[in-house]
């Protein structure tokens, strides 16, 4: 039986020989297949990539040549040599540079060399050779089994240099070698070639999963390693893997060993998209195709799945220069380029392949790319959408357990309560339409705080200072008195103009009006009472705050004149006191309370020896000060002066 299978595969292997050497291939290494293969296998062959002058082909040699990575200037203009179309020629030395592959080399401690020695060790025990990797797929996996049913016995020889994971790993990338690029000529059929490409895509994937334990080896690497090598040298594909792998700004947040990351940046992409497309998202979701089915390919491949190989070499060109985000930018060209048909369709079984196989005429290099240039992805969107999913995630476990106590609730209920929480399914349908409308609301509220957050608003950052502000002076007042919460709720601008029409007032009228400046930065002014021959008092205006309109250098500005122009009202007041024989300290009243003329008490010195006449006198300040203020708010009720804010008319 052994002998059948090795003449029918050495058969194959001669015949599939042969039809590589007769095939032809096209400027990127594809083979030239019948217009029946190419639907078969998804690939095009007219390509539409423009073709720079020899001038512009020049200048961008030069600045290859005194390349820095550091230099805006030098990013700048490759990224305007990328959006021109970057020759076939020079593309491995642009990727070079921009993913720093020689830094990464020259800093690292890893030898690609040694490591490769290393691994040669088990596959010369295994019996397996790399280049001829796919052929001993089944020794793979029949050794996997042996060594399995061993470990439960006692070891009777000695251990190998080979463990269960070192066959699991050769076996899981000899498997995706077959499914790597299979019409191209580097890994198509049994040439040289072909065997060397092989060899060369088996050596970098198991040297990147020996360099990072932590990420191994997942699906969706092959196809980056195999369009890497065929732009690069073997070791420079190993370090280009490693950073695209390892720097957070490209596919850090991409691969893993269980694929909980690009997971999750398909929940992102979720978010995204409804974000943008929202209509869309709701057509599809209704269809039945959800975005893992088609993103998660995706993102894996890099979109290496497409048909035309042009347009392919271009988004690499743009994920390479701006990283995870022209991820997305991508995906969501692809479906904005698809939404019409995509919304012409009802049917899963026409959506999904509409995805996972993008037409011809929307992937070619004259429709793709340039749409893809003019679509727009900002970080701080992905952010907020990153920052959604995660909320979600962890509100989600709690959402849970509130509807399971919920549902617990009605069974907990004794008697008529009981059957009073069953509900019939007509009104059950009422709820849930409400709670996706709260849900909704919460999430686009959380979408604007974050947007909010993420584009770092001046106006909202000035506006939480000043709330942070008047949280941290609220404690530091006392408890206000009746004539301070009639100061507090009438205080409103004052100009300089009628400043001066009180100060002539006060003159006339020969009524005080205290000017005190509070903790927090206001000028108060207390209201001008003027009496007239009947003997009512009728109060002007309410009282009235300057307020400091900034805090840099005109506000500060404004505040010193605000504080100029009330210095000389206070001396002149001290003046006619000290003229009249009456000592300013005896009548004007503490800074903490500010009352009209008509409503401060007449305080008299106790002595400290009567405590008697101190209680007494205590009663009648309180007394005189509740009368005062109820003349106040009757005089004003009477003469219908409009009240300033409802707290007045309520004390009414």
């Amino acid at each position: 039986m052994r002998r059948r299978s090795s003449s029918n595969a050495s058969r194959r292997s001669s015949t599939i020989r042969r039809r590589s050497e007769n095939l032809r291939f096209d400027e990127f290494g594809f083979a030239l297949t019948k217009r029946k293969d190419q639907k078969l296998h998804h690939r095009c062959h007219d390509y539409s990539y423009p073709q720079l002058s020899s001038v512009r082909v020049k200048e961008l040699c030069e600045l290859l040549s005194y390349w820095n990575g550091a230099s805006f200037i030098c990013k700048s203009q490759i990224e305007r040599f990328i959006r021109m179309g970057i020759p076939p020629s020079l593309r491995g030395r642009v990727w070079r540079c921009l993913l720093t592959i020689d830094s990464l080399r020259e800093t690292s401690d890893f030898n690609y060399q040694k490591c490769l020695s290393e691994v040669r060790g088990p596959l010369v025990d295994l019996g397996v050779s790399e280049y001829g990797i796919l052929s001993a797929i089944s020794t793979l996996s029949d050794t996997q089994n042996d060594l399995g049913l061993s470990q439960q016995q006692p070891p009777s020889s000695p251990e190998p240099r080979y463990s269960v994971d070192d066959i699991t790993l050769f076996r899981q990338i000899a498997l995706d070698l077959q499914r790597s690029f299979p019409t191209h000529r580097s890994l198509m059929g049994e040439s040289p070639e072909a065997i060397e490409g092989q060899a060369k895509l088996f050596r970098v994937l198991v040297a990147y999963a020996k360099y990072c334990p932590q990420v191994g080896y997942s699906q969706g690497m092959s196809y980056i390693a195999a369009v890497l090598l065929m732009q690069l040298a073997e070791e420079e594909a190993f370090w280009a893997l490693t950073a695209l792998l390892d720097k957070p700004k490209y596919l850090a947040e991409l691969f893993d060993l269980s694929l909980t990351k690009v997971q999750h940046q398909v929940k992102v992409f979720d978010q995204f998209l409804k974000h943008r497309k929202p209509k869309l998202s709701q057509h599809m979701e209704s269809v039945g195709v959800l975005s893992v089915h088609f993103v998660m390919p995706w993102f894996l491949t890099l979109f290496s799945s497409l048909p035309c190989w042009d347009s392919v070499l271009a988004v690499w060109d743009l994920i390479i220069l701006h990283g995870l985000s022209a991820v997305f930018r991508t995906a969501l060209t692809i479906i904005e380029l698809l939404e019409p048909r995509l919304m012409e369709l009802n049917d899963e079984g026409a959506v999904l392949p509409l995805l996972l196989r993008v037409p011809v005429d929307v992937a070619q290099y004259a429709v793709l790319v340039p749409a893809l240039w003019n679509t727009e992805v900002q970080d701080w969107e992905l952010k907020c959408m990153n920052s959604l999913v995660l909320d979600e995630s962890h509100h989600r476990p709690k959402a849970v357990q509130c509807e399971k106590q919920k549902a617990t609730l009605p069974t907990q209920v004794s008697g008529g309560k009981e059957s009073e929480g069953v509900s019939t399914p007509s009104e059950g349908e009422k709820p849930t339409e409400k709670d996706s409308v709260t849900r909704a609301k919460g999430v686009l509220t959380r979408v604007m705080r974050l947007a909010q957050r993420y584009l770092l608003d001046p106006m909202g950052r000035q506006r939480s200072e000043e709330k942070g502000s008047q949280k941290q002076t609220m404690p530091r007042q006392r408890s206000p008195a009746p004539g301070r919460v009639f100061r507090s709720r009438t205080s409103a601008s004052l100009t300089q103009a009628q400043i001066r029409s009180r100060r002539q007032s006060q003159h006339r009228g020969g009524a005080q009006r205290p000017v005190v400046q509070g903790s927090s930065g206001d000028v108060t002014v207390g209201p001008v009472t003027v009496t007239d021959t009947a003997g009512y008092m009728k109060t002007d205006r309410s009282e009235q705050t300057l307020k400091r309109t900034g805090t840099g250098p005109v506000g500060r500005l404004a505040q010193r004149h605000s504080n100029h122009s009330l210095v000389h009202p206070v001396r002149v007041k001290t003046l006619r006191l000290l003229r009249n024989g009456k000592h300013p300290l005896s009548q004007t009243p503490p800074s903490s309370s500010i009352l009209p003329s008509s409503l401060h008490p007449s305080t008299r010195p106790a002595s400290p020896s009567s405590s008697a006449l101190q209680s007494e006198d205590q009663q009648t300040q309180q007394d005189t000060t509740r009368t005062a203020f109820i003349k106040e708010l009757s005089s004003r009720h009477q003469t219908s002066v409009p009240f300033s804010t409802a707290r007045e008319s309520k004390l009414i």
